[in-house]
């Protein structure tokens, strides 16, 4: 500690105190640095920042250890420190009574202090992608957990007792890719439990006390080799329902009958082979299209298409935000009911998740009929490009950005508030950078400005079909694939969704105005995409200026989901 006081004071922790602010979000190569200087440790004068409720310390290579003094920041609610080095937390990070939100995720952690569990007020922790083999013992004792993350670490069980009646609000596990052998039946005394991911475990059972959890939506017990065969085909290709109502009956001879979802077992081998049948005798083609059609994503190639979209990156990405996947997506019928919204949302949601709140990755949907091509991802000087913002006029990207920590503020203020909210949340990824990331069109208009917003001028509205999809990341390449493939997923469910509840087509006045003087689509691509469960997903190539290729999407690694509801055509 010696060795770090007398460092100069950080100019962020500096501004924080000038202006008495309750976060602080410390990033990047440049934050490494100052580590090295001070023996990998945070400036000291860090914890004397006691007004802090939000504190993020993420993706330094130099950073190993958190102090002990972290304790002293009694007002924190939000403690991000992910995708560092850090081998150990130090056992103050119980003293933090106010903490609401712990991740560390993408560190080296080991073990755990037991001090985490004197945390009353803790809802979400996510320890995933570290190298865990226990947890605390009393971890039940953070009564209001409501998320829990603990995928890809080496974790054998769960605590004794951690599964238990106190845990009311404990609402999503996720513990996938572990050594997890066993669940317990007292998983069933979870009340509020709704979505379960032990996928790639070492379970070779499930407990038949999980069909308790009556509020439960979503589990995955893929990967997992059940001593129960028909079990473990059903936790591959069935709905949670069907899984559950096989559990509620006892499972494989629980009852005398069979259960429904045996019964839609016997039933769908009684059509296959029928359809097998048919297509010997040369009269199964109606059937083996209606399998296909069921949720199909057709690849097309960039050698199949006469006119590819192609992105090309300038260099001066490289210290600002270096990683982008595009692709084109056609046949998404956006127009009934709340079709339009249920993509919005579904996009939103994607962005707190896998995104983790835009740090890891942003995503922009845009209407691939605005959109001219070729495109150029660049990094420019906020004050040297203009962007026209959804639901906005056009403003320089330099005086948009002070203008939403302008509005922030306010909204913070009147509603008496201690965090921002809305877009205003996503500011700080852009402090410290000299250049903003933006994707610029052929006309050269900024379609997108990553991580803020992207350009009113393409923005999705209920009549577009065809969208150009767009996925930028500080982090990974490898990241940007995973989101894309996700966001494609969803895409493929939405559209089934909308297909077999048949909601109305209503288009309001001024929708139907916006549409106007838009190109259609031609005859071959509606021909393509007649049938509503189809999507269909064309490569874009993404090169250097020089025309050297970086990312071409989706290759042959891409888009493998492991899932009997999608068939992806190459």
């Amino acid at each position: 500690m010696a060795a770090a006081v007398g460092r100069a004071v950080w100019p962020e922790i500096e501004k924080v105190e000038r202006e008495k602010r309750r976060e602080l979000v410390l990033q990047g190569p440049a934050l490494d640095d100052k580590l090295r200087v001070g023996d990998g440790l945070l400036h000291p004068r860090l914890f004397s920042l006691t007004l802090l409720n939000y504190l993020e310390v993420s993706g330094c290579t130099e950073l190993r250890a958190v102090q002990a003094e972290l304790g002293l920041l009694i007002h924190l609610q939000n403690l991000i420190l992910c995708r560092d080095q850090l081998s150990s937390l130090p056992p103050a990070v119980g003293d933090l009574r106010a903490l609401r939100v712990l991740d560390v995720s993408g560190n080296d952690l080991e073990e755990l202090p037991a001090e985490l569990c004197q945390l009353p007020e803790l809802c979400t922790l996510n320890v995933s992608w570290n190298r865990l083999r226990e947890l605390p013992r009393d971890l039940q004792r953070c009564t209001k957990l409501a998320v829990l993350n603990l995928s890809r670490n080496l974790l054998t069980a769960f605590p004794p007792g951690f599964l238990c009646p106190q845990l009311a609000l404990l609402a999503t596990i996720s513990a996938a890719d572990n050594r997890i052998q066993e669940l317990g039946g007292e998983i069933g005394l979870l009340p509020a439990l709704k979505n379960l991911d032990l996928s790639n475990n070492q379970l070779t059972e499930i407990p038949y006390e999980l069909a308790d959890c009556s509020k439960l939506k979503e589990m995955n017990f893929k990967g997992n080799k059940l001593n129960d065969k028909r079990l473990e085909k059903m936790v591959n290709g069935c709905q949670t329902k069907s899984v559950l109502e096989y559990l509620r009956v006892g499972g494989r001879g629980g009852g005398k009958g069979k259960t429904n979802a045996e019964k839609e077992e016997v039933k769908d081998k009684k059509k296959k082979r029928e359809r097998k049948q048919k297509k010997d005798s040369g009269g199964g083609e109606e059937d083996e299209a209606e399998e296909v059609n069921k949720m199909m994503l057709r690849i097309l190639h960039i050698s199949e298409n006469p006119a590819p979209l192609a992105v090309s990156v300038s260099p001066s990405t490289k210290e600002v935000r270096p990683y982008i996947v595009c692709c084109v997506v056609k046949g998404m019928n956006l127009k009934p009911g709340n079709s339009l919204k249920r993509f919005l949302t579904a996009q939103t949601k994607l962005h707190e998740e896998i995104c983790e709140k835009r740090t890891l990755a942003t995503i922009a949907t845009h209407d691939l009929r605005l959109v001219r091509g070729p495109l150029l991802y660049d990094a420019r000087p906020p004050k040297e490009f203009k962007v026209i913002p959804l639901g906005r006029k056009e403003i320089n990207a330099n005086d948009l950005v002070r203008q939403l920590q302008f509005d922030a503020e306010e909204q913070r203020k009147q509603k008496k508030r201690q965090n921002v909210s809305g877009l205003h949340k996503y500011l700080h990824l852009l402090d410290g950078k000299e250049n903003y990331p933006c994707l610029i069109d052929a006309e050269n208009t900024v379609i997108s400005f990553p991580p803020i917003t992207n350009s009113d001028k393409t923005k999705i509205r209920k009549t577009t079909c065809n969208l150009f999809l767009e996925v930028t990341s500080p982090t990974s390449l490898q990241v940007c694939k995973d989101v894309i493939d996700t966001l494609i997923k969803k895409m493929a469910e939405l559209n089934k969704f909308t297909l077999e509840n048949k909601e109305e087509e209503v288009l309001s006045d001024s929708e139907l105005d916006a549409d106007c003087g838009l190109p259609e689509p031609t005859t071959n691509q509606n021909s393509e995409l007649e049938s509503a469960s189809q999507l269909v997903v064309e490569q874009v190539r993404v090169a250097d200026m020089e025309g050297n290729l970086k990312v071409l999407y989706p290759s042959k690694t891409d888009l493998n989901f492991n899932s009997s509801l999608f068939m992806v055509v190459r």
